[in-house]
């Protein structure tokens, strides 16, 4: 059968597919020594005498059987020859792990398989794409995303130049395509791409795929909160509806540079507001609907907007959140404070409240509806400078106050329609859908402009995934045939606690990519999200990135490479990270380390808004020379990335330096556990002890013995050194309504500090965190 290991008397080991074979002359040894959920044993292969031979399909490179002397060639070392130099000293948070990289789950023997041939196991090393997806895929092999790779680094000027030359110019660039400075004692940071030419994304998203006769097509299917009330708009319709809005900005005096705050639901006025903003060189400021007065006030105060543009609520599952009294909590408080706002223009979300019980200033508060459909359907462009800002999207300090991260036109506009395209392997007939909310930088790029650039159709939902029951997503799905499906681990993982039967009573056979974003997804969530949700058929694209980054940084390539279950792949274009140590040294091949990116790439944030000397502080400062993502990173022999979380996620035990990560991976590994998250509290005699937060399968009662059990996982997995001092039994954990973990909250239960909990507002269910407390002692 295939797919599976078949034993021969010369020692050789093949797996019967057309996609690979494993030979083997000598056998290969599995240290008995991995303990991590996010591990792979240590394999050591006695060389020369191990070979492997993989046999690809065609498109993968034309020979039917390539002798590699390591998996895939899958070491990037050899695209930018650097002197070894392997410290002693890995990434503190998992140095008591030793050598062994992080994410892989537990591996006893090499094993694979094809998309669409079998489920993927515990024991599944690899996951390789089907014939059909590669011979269609724009990156069909390996050895195509190594000439293509090769290039993007040796010659970015070129590659770039190229790509950007597909998109519409005023007036083309200089002749430097790039210049950076990404070393502070070489003077002041400094990114610039294609500087001198002058675009618009706007009409790039827009005019210019009705030029090319997409006018008709759809742009958006939106889905309302109710099953039933839905919408839909073509690229035709998309730009009159642009362009009413722009001239209305414009007539109430929003010139280019000037700062538009935006404050919506995931209404399709939303996007509309970002495209007229740009579409008259306005600088649009998303603020996700779910943020206090205060927080939105703070935002207020920090860009000085000419308009606030929100809506009067939005009902979101059962609860209706009244969006409008806090925009009018936010503009009294920063009014106070000396920053003044002439205009909030609102939308009646009639399906959420009516006029009439919206509360209202005269002179100030202008309804959408009464003023925007009387302006004309066209509305000139104004060209800008790819240098010149698209956007602020501010994101939480450790100082409390928020970053304002500021974007450019030009390269943000190349690098997020190339990674969209690539990453998605995106073609014209697709139907495309991410879960997220365009108040957070993944609405940005793969909600708005991305998908938009590349013409594409795009699902847009305002409610709940889980509204009116667990299993709406696959509805959505199933009504608009989407193909491609991007969204987050904690969703993915939320869904797992509900059964299979809220899948599988769905067809999602038009579901071609899958999506996940936000986090590292652990090996268990992503074998399930492959298994169930895609039917075992399904590449899944587990993405890397920033809000800094703009775009995609580290990612698979549907059809280029085999899969490793939990593991972020090899970074995309023109992206060159590097692992270093403390001490910011490179470390070359299997390692585990700070994850920083040397040299810039096109959608590079260019500072924070009003504080470069802190953009530099915090990016640029701790390792000269590098921009560092704040991430801990392994690499493994394969060449294959595996992000291991925030390197300020760590919790130091007894000298042990431990990521939660690695500790959440090994509980949701327990059967019974659904999911999990961990921090630090102060413990005298440790230092610090692991207080674990666990949410069980649904039906499962709480127990002393689950709970030894549940410690027992961590103890054999990854040791007895981060063995949870507490399981604290948890109904649901305090999320934002894009699926993100607030541990802040989560640190100040652990600890007790009930009186320092700080704003809950933007939690999807807020009464959880009473749960919580409720539970702390049981």
């Amino acid at each position: 059968m295939e797919g599976r290991m078949t034993h021969h008397s010369n020692n050789t080991t093949i797996i019967n597919s057309t996609s690979c074979i494993y030979t083997s002359k000598s056998l290969f040894s599995i240290s008995p020594t991995a303990k991590s959920p996010l591990s792979r044993p240590s394999i050591s292969f006695k060389r020369p005498s191990f070979t492997f031979l993989t046999r690809l399909p065609s498109e993968f490179g034309g020979s039917p059987l390539v002798r590699m002397e390591d998996p895939f060639t899958a070491s990037l070392s050899s695209v930018s020859p650097r002197k070894n130099l392997t410290t002693s000293n890995h990434l503190r948070h998992v140095e008591s792990m030793a050598h062994l990289p992080s994410g892989a789950g537990r591996i006893t023997r090499l094993n694979a398989l094809i998309l669409g041939d079998a489920l993927a196991s515990e024991e599944d090393d690899l996951v390789f794409p089907s014939e059909v997806l590669s011979t269609q895929a724009h990156v069909s092999s390996p050895q195509k995303y190594l000439e293509m790779y090769q290039r993007s680094v040796h010659d970015p000027s070129g590659f770039w130049s190229d790509i950007a030359s597909e998109f519409y110019w005023r007036e083309k660039w200089g002749q430097q395509v790039y210049h950076e400075n990404f070393d502070v004692r070489k003077g002041k940071i400094k990114i610039e791409w294609f500087k001198g030419g002058m675009t618009n994304i706007c009409y790039n998203c827009l005019d210019r795929n009705i030029e090319s006769g997409k006018g008709d097509k759809t742009a958006i299917y939106w889905e309302g909160n109710e099953p039933g009330l839905d919408s839909s708009m073509t690229y035709n319709q998309l730009l009159a509806r642009v362009c009413q809005l722009a001239n209305y900005l414009k007539d109430v005096g929003v010139h280019k540079g000037d700062a538009v705050v935006i404050y919506l639901p995931m209404l399709m006025e939303l996007p509309i507001a970002m495209l007229a903003c740009a579409r008259i060189g306005a600088i649009h400021s998303v603020v996700f609907a779910g943020f206090s007065a205060e927080s939105l006030a703070q935002r207020i105060i920090d860009c000085r907007p000419k308009v606030v543009i929100t809506c009067n609520a939005v009902r979101r599952g059962s609860k209706i959140i009244y969006l409008k009294e806090i925009v009018d909590s936010a503009l009294l408080e920063s009014a106070q404070k000396g920053i003044v706002t002439d205009v909030c223009l609102t939308y009646e979300n009639e399906s959420a409240m009516k006029k009439e019980m919206t509360k209202w200033t005269k002179g100030r508060d202008i309804w959408w509806q009464d003023v925007i459909l009387k302006y004309p359907v066209t509305c000139d462009v104004e060209w800008v400078d790819a240098e010149d800002p698209l956007f602020l999207l501010y994101t939480s300090g450790s100082t409390g106050k928020p970053k304002g991260v500021l974007h450019t036109t030009g390269g943000y506009m190349v690098y997020t329609a190339t990674t969209f395209k690539y990453a998605f392997d995106y073609k014209p007939t697709d139907i495309y859908w991410c879960t997220a909310d365009c108040g957070w930088i993944t609405g940005h790029s793969y909600v708005t402009y991305g998908p938009l650039l590349n013409g594409a159709t795009v699902v847009v939902f305002e409610g709940a995934p889980n509204y009116p029951d667990v299993g709406r997503c696959w509805d959505i799905v199933d009504k608009y045939k989407v193909s491609i499906f991007y969204t987050a681990p904690t969703l993915v993982r939320s869904l797992m606690r509900e059964g299979d039967e809220h899948v599988s009573r769905y067809s999602r056979k038009s579901l071609r990519v899958l999506g996940s974003v936000g986090e590292p997804i652990n090996p268990s969530a992503w074998r399930w999200f492959f298994n169930v949700i895609g039917d075992a058929r399904c590449p899944i694209s587990d993405t890397w990135w920033q809000t800094e980054t703009g775009g995609f940084m580290i990612t698979p390539l549907p059809g280029a490479w085999p899969q490793k279950p939990g593991s972020a792949t090899f970074p995309f274009f023109g992206v060159q990270p590097v692992i270093v140590d403390e001490k910011g040294v490179e470390i070359e091949g299997e390692c585990s380390g700070y994850l920083c990116v040397k040299s810039s790439w096109p959608g590079a944030f260019r500072t924070l808004h009003g504080d470069h000397e802190r953009y530099e502080t915090t990016y640029f400062s701790a390792f000269p020379g590098y921009y560092f993502s704040g991430d801990g990173c392994s690499r493994d022999k394969d060449g294959y990335y595996w992000l291991t979380g925030r390197v300020d996620d760590v919790i130091n035990v007894s000298g042990h330096r431990i990521g939660t990560a690695e500790v959440e991976s090994a509980l949701v590994s327990h059967p019974q556990c659904a999911e999990a998250a961990v921090v630090g509290v102060e413990h005298e005699v440790k230092g610090q002890g692991i207080y674990a937060f666990v949410t069980i399968v649904e039906g499962v009662p709480y127990s002393d013995d689950l709970r030894k059990s549940l410690v027992m996982v961590v103890r054999n997995q990854i040791g007895a050194f981060a063995a949870p001092d507490k399981i604290h039994w948890a109904p649901g954990l305090p999320k934002t309504r894009s699926g993100k973990i607030m541990r802040r909250i989560l640190r100040k239960i652990a600890s007790r500090q009930l009186d320092e909990l700080g704003d809950t507002s933007t939690l999807a269910d807020p009464t959880v965190v009473d749960q919580l407390i409720a539970l702390a002692d049981c």
